[in-house]
């Protein structure tokens, strides 16, 4: 059974109750204000948490769970219910993984399953070169970053170049223990503090995703 952190002032019962989030399976908590969440997510192993893009106080609850150590890597999802607004940014920066709009249509409820399917991770350091195009001249630009940890989705990686959500970059990496570099894709989705990204990977060559899930759930 998964089990959900709701943090909203509103019900949620309305546009989600219809959804995956709705069924029997699924333990769902609520909480109605920051203190709340905080408390529950203190005393409750929890699996996903969806925060409201209008709760007071939203960046400081989501900035607050990341310092906590048993939920630094559990998935945290902005609900927003009508067009974006910059306050988006300060949630995702403050640490939440994506912003997903209601109601949901098919392609939203498909994207909602897979971040339900909360992705195992194993903490290492992998030295990643990446390039991206620049974005003030012409031509491609190259630098380095670290792997703080992985999945068989996208990585954790510091690094001193002033990335940016949505940056899109060619990865190369070498797992530990294998005899060749792993290339592909990855799109920026959040921040987690000036240095530290969080990369989601697409397009990684070959068995390239295979081998990350095999060195993922290895012991």
């Amino acid at each position: 059974m998964i089990t959900i952190l709701f943090c909203s002032v509103e019900s949620l019962d309305g546009p989600l109750g219809g959804t995956l989030l709705g069924r029997q399976e699924v333990d769902r908590r609520i909480a109605h204000s920051a203190d709340e969440a905080q408390r529950i997510a203190k005393e409750t192993e929890l699996d996903i948490v969806f925060v409201d893009r209008d709760l007071p106080r939203g960046s400081e609850l989501i900035s607050a769970l990341r310092k906590d150590p048993q939920m630094r890597r559990v998935p945290i999802v902005v609900l927003a219910d009508a067009d974006f607004e910059t306050v988006e940014v300060d949630l995702l920066s403050a640490g939440a993984w994506a912003v997903l709009r209601l109601p949901l249509d098919t392609e939203r409820e498909d994207r909602l399953a897979r971040l339900l399917s909360v992705p195992s991770r194993k903490d290492v350091r992998i030295e990643v070169s990446f390039e991206i195009e620049a974005r003030d001249a012409a031509g491609i630009t190259s630098a380095l970053g670290m792997a703080l940890n992985l999945s068989a989705r996208g990585t954790l990686m510091e690094s001193d170049f002033p990335l940016q959500l949505g940056d899109v970059l060619d990865l190369r990496f070498q797992l530990p223990g294998a005899d060749h570099a792993i290339l592909g894709c990855g799109r920026v989705v959040r921040r987690g503090g000036r240095h530290r990204f969080g990369l989601e990977f697409y397009g990684l060559e070959g068995e390239g995703a295979d081998e990350v899930q095999r060195f993922v759930i290895s012991k």
